[in-house]
């Protein structure tokens, strides 16, 4: 289905035939280079946990809109993700899920707007300081997020869709080494597959380390996608990624307040909740604890 968040449109996956009685919002976002149906596993779990679960495409993400307005600072995309709470009567007991980019979306529309909010997971980008602590100290680092770099560059644009978008399949061999990306790349490749929507996906890059459009306007939510939320949170990092080392996570762990868990999970990469979908969706699903009633429950 497709749902306007101000003027453009998100597609968004969900098991539309379900019975929404009471049941609370669960919005599982994506991020680089991937698209909703990396949820394929978790999102009908939560449907059968309870739950509402929708997975929007990003903006900028096909099938997702273009936005007119050029943003794709995190801050821009965590009140489409907002928007997306009131479009589908989300109440306080709405929980978010965020991987990779999705991750500092989520904990902007958590940090900004709490009520809305009772637990929030993220997994592969820590909140708080962690990443940007390591950009400073951690060259191993520095050196796994060279792609970044690479992105604030006019030659990515060229580079990346050559040989049907063989740059992706090195990403994901990189970051999640010895997975089988084969049941997912299609999915990731066709967000991505035309340059506009390229030309956006990068934009996230730009817009965080480079000259990327950033709107003064979006100042506080945008603060907010750096601030570790204040509703119960579990984070979860694989052992074995590539694209962000578990160093880092081990740095979020030894700065974590109390009411933040952060859990390694062996065995798995960047990707992990498409490489060990059981033991990730079991850790999520323990963690939210069925439907709540109430925020911070």
């Amino acid at each position: 289905m497709r749902v306007d968040v101000g003027g453009f449109e998100l597609a968004c996956l969900t098991t539309e035939t379900i019975d929404e009685a009471d049941r609370p919002l669960a919005i599982c976002l994506h991020g680089f280079p991937d698209s909703a149906h990396t949820w394929r596993h978790l999102r009908p779990a939560l449907d059968d946990a309870g739950f509402r679960a929708v997975a929007p495409f990003l903006r900028g993400y096909a099938p997702s809109d273009l936005p007119g307005d050029g943003r794709y600072q995190t801050g821009a995309s965590a009140l489409d993700v907002l928007a997306l709470h009131d479009h589908f009567g989300g109440d306080g007991r709405a929980v978010v899920i965020g991987h990779d980019w999705g991750a500092p979306i989520a904990y902007g529309a958590a940090s900004f707007e709490p009520q809305r909010w009772s637990k929030v997971v993220g997994m592969a980008v820590p909140p708080g300081g962690a990443m940007a602590q390591a950009f400073l100290t951690d060259t191993d680092q520095l050196k796994r997020s060279w792609y970044m770099f690479f992105f604030q560059t006019a030659l990515a644009e060229l580079v990346v869709p050559l040989d049907d978008l063989a740059f992706i399949d090195m990403l994901w061999r990189d970051w999640s080494p010895g997975h089988d990306p084969s049941d997912d790349l299609p999915a990731a490749k066709s967000a991505l597959t035309d340059p506009a929507n390229l030309a956006a996906a990068l934009g996230y890059y730009r817009a965080t380390l480079g000259s990327g459009y950033v709107d003064p306007a979006l100042d506080g939510v945008q603060q907010a996608t750096q601030q570790v939320p204040p509703q119960p949170m579990l984070y979860l990092h694989g052992t074995d990624d590539g694209c962000i080392g578990a160093g880092v996570a081990e740095s979020a762990r030894a700065t974590a307040e109390a009411h933040v868990t952060v859990e390694l999970v062996a065995g798995t990469g960047h990707f992990l909740q498409l490489e060990d979908p059981a033991q990730v969706n079991a850790r999520i699903l323990d963690f939210l604890g069925g439907p709540s009633t109430g925020p911070g429950r």
